[in-house]
């Protein structure tokens, strides 16, 4: 073994972080509706221990930020999504909690065991292999679309690649993917936004989602009447199938549309976010790909581990005592929050380097895309966009900075979704500059 590889070795070894005295990890920490500071906010997470009790936005829960016991809550059959069947305090909760959508929907990310497979087994399909080889000419035709655009922008001037590259190459493809018309395209993705943002009230929650639910309901009703070769047509079908009486619920098709469309839009758009700003603010990252030490596949998975697109994610419940290595226990009832961003960057799973992005560095596991079941669906397709949007980006415009440095970007004021407000790049030098 070189030296290289001897360091990187030792780097990668479980390393000891300190914990606070048991009194103050006692202590309820309030998340950050904001998370104006979420590394800060990570790290004092994860000094509290395995998990720890949080509040998020005024509903209580044990936060798992350590990756091997988180592992073990995602896969175990005493943990359920099911929130509205195993949760105590879910009808008192959803009449006022601003992210009542994210317990309340019936889908397959609420659903639990038998329900979850039936689910999971219908939608499956439209992320094979084979469909996702298929999308790969219209994503590249899609990135080379947006680039075009791009390249009239006049040399020297500033343009928000989070709007014109991050965020519209997501939305048409799970457009295409979904049957969405591009009439509603700007639509749904404001009402999507609402969906992840955490600073609306409980009256704003609520009236974006009837606006979200509204909207489907003509999707579902233009989709019934012109039927098309998209995944919508395909869900309706088989709950209008009369041979067996339908096998999803009217709720089940809504909220599974939903599931699609919101999944497959704002996480991926966080992903391209973040993989931008962490080249354009680390030479040494970019010359590692330019010269073949990292493929772009690479810079993607450190992306996914370094920022992750979800930062936590509500909300699982306990149906049984569970014992913590701490000693303490998370009892039959209460609620867990997955918080992937925190454990994603534990230093006992990548060492004293896990806050350094490094495209290069031998292991780059992560929880981004969830563990288990409910591991999601669309990770090949939300991996093959950015692949593609990176690596086309960087070829067409080589010489792209950022317009501002990277710690003046405004991070997402929400504590779910992990991206920026705007991503200012100058695409090409100013002339004579």
């Amino acid at each position: 073994m070189g030296a290289d590889q001897s360091n990187q070795s030792k780097r990668q070894q479980p390393q000891k972080h300190e914990q606070l005295p048991e009194p103050l990890r006692e202590q309820i920490l309030v998340l950050d509706p904001q998370a104006a500071d979420h590394h800060a906010e990570e790290r004092a997470l994860r000094a509290r221990g395995p998990a720890t009790r949080v509040d998020i936005l005024g509903v209580s829960a044990w936060s798992v930020t350590d990756p091997g016991l988180l592992k073990r809550l995602l896969t175990s059959p005493h943990v359920s999504k099911d929130t509205r069947a195993h949760w105590p305090a879910f009808a008192e909760t959803v009449a006022t909690w601003p992210l009542a959508l994210w317990v309340a929907v019936d889908n397959m990310f609420t659903a639990y065991g038998s329900d979850h497979r039936r689910l999971r087994r219908m939608i499956a399909p439209a992320f094979s292999a084979r469909r996702i080889t298929a999308l790969t000419a219209d994503v590249e035709a899609l990135v080379a679309g947006l680039l075009d655009r791009l390249e009239a922008v006049p040399a020297g001037e500033v343009v928000d690649l989070r709007e014109h590259l991050a965020t519209p190459l997501p939305i048409a493809v799970v457009g295409r993917l979904m049957g969405v018309p591009a009439s509603q395209a700007a639509e749904f993705r404001t009402l999507v936004d609402g969906v992840f943002a955490t600073t609306l009230s409980t009256d704003e929650a609520a009236k974006n989602t009837a606006a979200v639910y509204q909207l489907l309901a003509e999707l579902i009703a233009a989709k019934r009447e012109r039927p098309g070769d998209d995944m919508t047509s395909l869900l309706i079908a088989a709950r209008d199938d009369e041979g067996d009486g339908g096998t999803l619920t009217d709720a089940e098709l809504r909220d599974t549309l939903l599931l699609m469309i919101s999944a497959g839009y704002e996480t991926t758009v966080n992903v391209i976010d973040q993989a931008v700003c962490s080249l354009l603010s680390d030479p040494e990252q970019r010359a590692h790909v330019r010269e073949g030490r990292c493929s772009w596949a690479d810079v993607v998975e450190e992306t996914l581990r370094h920022e992750s697109a979800v930062k936590h994610l509500p909300l699982r419940c306990a149906l049984r005592d569970i014992p913590l290595p701490d000693g303490r226990t998370i009892r039959a009832g209460e609620a867990i929050l997955a918080s992937y961003a925190a454990a994603n960057r534990h230093p006992d799973w990548h060492g004293d380097s896990a806050d350094r992005f490094d495209a290069t560095r031998v292991g780059k596991e992560h929880l981004a895309f969830g563990y288990g079941v409910h591991y999601c669906l669309g990770a090949p397709l939300a991996r093959l966009e950015v692949t593609t949007a990176l690596r086309e980006l960087f070829a067409r415009f080589p010489d792209v900075r950022l317009a501002v440095p990277v710690e003046d970007l405004t991070p997402m004021p929400t504590l779910i979704s992990n991206g920026h407000v705007t991503v200012p790049v100058r695409l090409r030098p100013a002339p004579g500059g």
